[in-house]
C-alpha cells in the first residue's frame, strides 16, 4: 500500500505528540524521583514538592496527559478524515 502525503503527515504528527507526552511522563516519573531531595526544599500547599508529586501531583499529570492525547488525536482524526463514527 502506497502512503499518501496525508498519511505521512498524520503519522508524523502522531509521533511528535507521542514523543512530547512521553518526555513529560519521563520527567514526572523519573526526573522528579531522582531530584526528590532537592525538591523537598520547595513547598507546595504546605507540603514538600517531592512528597506532593509522589502522592498526588504525578497522578494528576498522568490523567492530564491521557486526556490531552485523546482530545488531540480526535482533532487530528477529524482533520485527516479518519474519525470513527459521527462527529458532533
Amino acid at each position: 500500500m502506497q502512503l499518501t502525503e496525508k498519511h505521512v503527515d498524520y503519522w508524523r504528527k502522531n509521533l511528535r505528540i507521542s514523543a512530547i507526552l512521553l518526555l513529560i511522563w519521563f520527567v514526572v516519573t523519573y526526573v522528579m524521583a531522582f531530584y526528590a531531595r532537592e525538591l523537598a526544599t520547595i513547598n507546595f500547599f504546605g507540603w514538600p514538592l517531592s512528597f506532593y508529586m509522589a502522592a498526588q501531583g504525578s497522578l494528576i499529570i498522568y490523567v492530564a496527559i491521557i486526556g490531552y492525547y485523546a482530545m488531540y488525536m480526535r482533532k487530528l482524526d477529524v482533520e485527516h478524515d479518519v474519525a470513527e463514527g459521527e462527529e458532533e
